[in-house]
């Protein structure tokens, strides 16, 4: 009986021995007298007692692994204290096991000499503007590297580059300059601009006043050369009708008339004018059978009635 029982308990023994339970996302390594016999997927797997072990446990996750803090010098020759944050994946878990005696530590310190190289190439202000090239350089050097480590390099993330306080006082200073500079510049455009605006109304309002004065030139010359052409037209309308008049009978007789009455009426108002001196015509026969002609035509007009 008590043989039976520790059968039974050896047997118990034994088969908690054999069976392994790899979890998810896990990947174990069995060796067998001391050589790599495989490696263990998830799930339940059996292995021989006191022959196979399970030498190594990997995580298959990504892992970020905090990169320590650390001085870096500049091309410019500018310290910089640089720290960061790297994400890596076990890839193979044999190459993991065998390939480095601490693969986490040997990228960490990888990461830290990439990153030094990397800075030494750049200038201060570059530092800040090349974030991206930076962690691109570094997980490209660290990748190279890590593939005989069976891990992966996924990215590399610059947590925060922190110069000196003299050149962050500089650089603040700097900043300040730059951005009294550009007000300058925006108020030196404003005023450009103001003044170009101005003498652009100026202008324009010249040459509005310029054509309106032409504008009103050209409507009243053309206003007076209608009237001209008016007085010109009803003038020789008017002598049409004269010339129309005097080829009727008696319409030569009717001209003389108005002649002779005109230059009575004429002779009348000078003559009565005090301060006129009185011009005699020499020849005053014209005058005087004009006057004749007239008063044959107004005795001739009295008898017709």
């Amino acid at each position: 009986m008590e043989v039976a029982v520790v059968i039974f308990v050896i047997a118990i023994i034994f088969i908690a021995m054999s069976v392994k339970i790899v979890p998810q996302q896990h990947a174990w390594v069995k060796e067998r007298l001391g050589r790599y016999a495989g490696t263990l997927a998830p799930g339940p797997r059996f292995i021989i007692p006191f022959v196979d072990k399970v030498a190594y446990k990997h995580s298959l996750k990504e892992i970020p692994l905090d990169v320590p803090s650390q001085v870096c010098i500049t091309r410019d020759n500018t310290q910089l204290q640089v720290d960061g944050i790297l994400y890596f994946q076990v890839t193979d878990p044999m190459r993991a096991s065998y390939g480095s005696s601490n693969y986490i530590m040997a990228v960490t310190q990888l990461a830290q000499t990439s990153l030094r190289s990397v800075i030494g190439k750049l200038e201060l202000d570059k530092t800040f503007e090349e974030r991206g090239m930076i962690n691109a350089q570094i997980v490209a050097a660290i990748d190279e590297a890590a593939l005989n480590w069976g891990v992966k390099v996924l990215r590399y993330e610059i947590k925060d580059l922190t110069p000196p306080a003299e050149i962050l006082r500089s650089m603040q200073a700097q900043i300040t300059a730059e951005r009294e500079k550009r007000a300058l510049i925006a108020a030196s455009e404003g005023r450009r601009q103001e003044q170009i605006n101005i003498a652009t109304g100026e202008r324009e309002a010249f040459i509005a006043r310029s054509e309106g004065e032409k504008q009103a030139a050209i409507n009243k010359a053309q206003g007076e050369a209608a009237s001209i052409t008016a007085v010109a037209d009803a003038t020789a309308q008017a002598l049409e009708r004269i010339a129309i008049a005097i080829r009727q009978p008696g319409g030569e007789q009717a001209v003389q008339l108005k002649v002779a009455e005109q230059a009575v009426d004429a002779y009348g108002r000078l003559a009565s004018d005090a301060n006129t001196t009185l011009v005699v015509p020499s020849n005053m026969t014209e005058v005087s059978s004009l006057i004749t002609s007239a008063m044959r035509m107004i005795q001739t007009g009295k008898g017709s009635v």
